[in-house]
């Protein structure tokens, strides 16, 4: 077969299997679809208890499993040798899919709401014969540091704080699982430690539900938020198994990847049953999992070249989509593309002298009257000789 029309049965192939990885079917509970299975709580409201375990358990490999094609990852790595530190509600310390992987601090071995150790799961579960939920980088460790109150609404203090001792404490991939609506000085200073240590930031680029605005309605205008904002943070939005992202999801300004996150089964604080959920946080838990197997295969990667990778390796796309399998195996230039300089400004030169302006004026007069009279003398001439020079009449 010759070599273009080669090069062009692959092109097709590639574009008939993206769209057959992102369609594929999401994972069945016992006895029915994902819609059998508990929703993910984000808050509790006060009073509340905490979250009970799950009594369902997935039937099936999610559909995040082969669009992020971590079947192939796993060939290369599984993320042994990095920890996570996840940032959040806490991780439950006796979950079976995270057994003896997880190291919490303070009070994070607690997570009454189970966002946390949902978000844990994604990025480093391992199977447990309760079902066939795992996470991208099943052999990475977990340290659990808690960002929110015991309610689960985020504080800008905790989050700098828990960023600060999990690079204190030697994590490699720092996940952030909330977002906050306005910077503060203390979180910025505590992602500036973490890049000067060498830290990859992983952030949700907006939140999970849309704010209300004063109608009541969900405000999904873009607008910003932290700690995603801040440039040393990767930051990354959500899309569902269609590729698309739901009408009511918040916009997002800018992020720099967009992961698998809506209609995700995961993990709970307790047991072995399984949770759905939907949102930007559980796409940046994908894209840190990603990052604990890049930093495992490629340890000699610095965070901000890990970052790179992932980005610059991503299938191309409005924003970029993750692709696991690609930023850990593509060749990429050893430095980024410099950036384009602005073009210089263009220079006239100076007006010419008048003087051989005029000259050259008087020359082409000259010379276009002397042909004048040359050309009237060769009419005049002959006319003249023909009549002996006598008047006409």
């Amino acid at each position: 077969m010759p070599i273009d029309r080669c090069r062009r049965v692959m092109s097709l192939a590639a574009v008939a299997v993206i769209p057959t990885l992102l369609l594929a079917p999401p994972a069945r509970a016992d006895g029915g679809g994902p819609e059998s299975l508990p929703p993910l709580r984000l808050r509790m409201a006060a009073g509340d208890s905490c979250a009970t375990a799950s009594t369902k358990t997935a039937g099936r490999s999610p559909w995040t499993h082969r669009a992020l094609q971590l079947s192939r990852s796993w060939q290369l790595t599984r993320g042994a040798g990095v920890t996570v530190a996840v940032v959040d509600t806490g991780v439950g310390t006796g979950v079976p899919a995270l057994a003896d992987r997880v190291t919490a601090v303070g009070g994070a071995g607690e997570d009454c709401v189970g966002h946390g150790s949902f978000a844990a799961g994604l990025i480093a579960a391992a199977p447990t014969g309760q079902g066939t939920v795992t996470g991208v980088a099943p052999g990475a460790r977990i340290l659990a540091v808690r960002g929110t109150d015991r309610q689960g609404v985020p504080e800008a203090g905790l989050i700098a704080r828990g960023i600060r001792t999990a690079v204190d404490e030697g994590a490699q991939v720092v996940y952030v699982g909330q977002v906050l609506d306005s910077d503060d000085r203390e979180l910025t200073a505590a992602v500036a430690h973490a890049t000067k240590k060498d830290v990859l930031v992983v952030a949700p680029a907006v939140p999970d539900v849309a704010p209300k605005g004063a109608d009541g309605r969900p405000d999904t205008r873009a607008r910003a938020y932290w700690p995603a904002r801040l440039p040393e943070v990767l930051s990354v939005v959500d899309h569902g198994p269609d590729g698309g992202r739901s009408k009511d999801a918040p916009a997002a300004l800018s992020p720099d990847l967009s992961a698998p996150g809506g209609a995700v089964v995961g993990i709970g604080a307790r047991g072995s049953g399984h949770f759905i959920g939907s949102g930007s946080s559980l796409a940046a838990a994908h894209v840190a999992g990603a990052a604990a197997l890049l930093r495992a295969y490629h340890p000699d990667l610095s965070a901000a070249a890990t970052a790179r990778r992932l980005t610059e390796a991503a299938y191309p796309d409005h924003t970029p989509r993750l692709d696991v399998y690609a930023g850990l195996t593509a060749l990429l230039a050893k430095d980024p593309a410099p950036a384009e300089k602005s073009p210089e400004p263009a220079v006239l030169p100076a007006s010419a002298a008048e003087g051989p302006k005029n000259r050259a004026l008087w020359i082409g007069g000259g010379a276009l009257a002397l042909v004048l009279v040359v050309g009237a003398a060769m009419v005049i001439v002959p006319l003249g000789k023909a009549r002996g020079w006598r008047p006409a009449r």
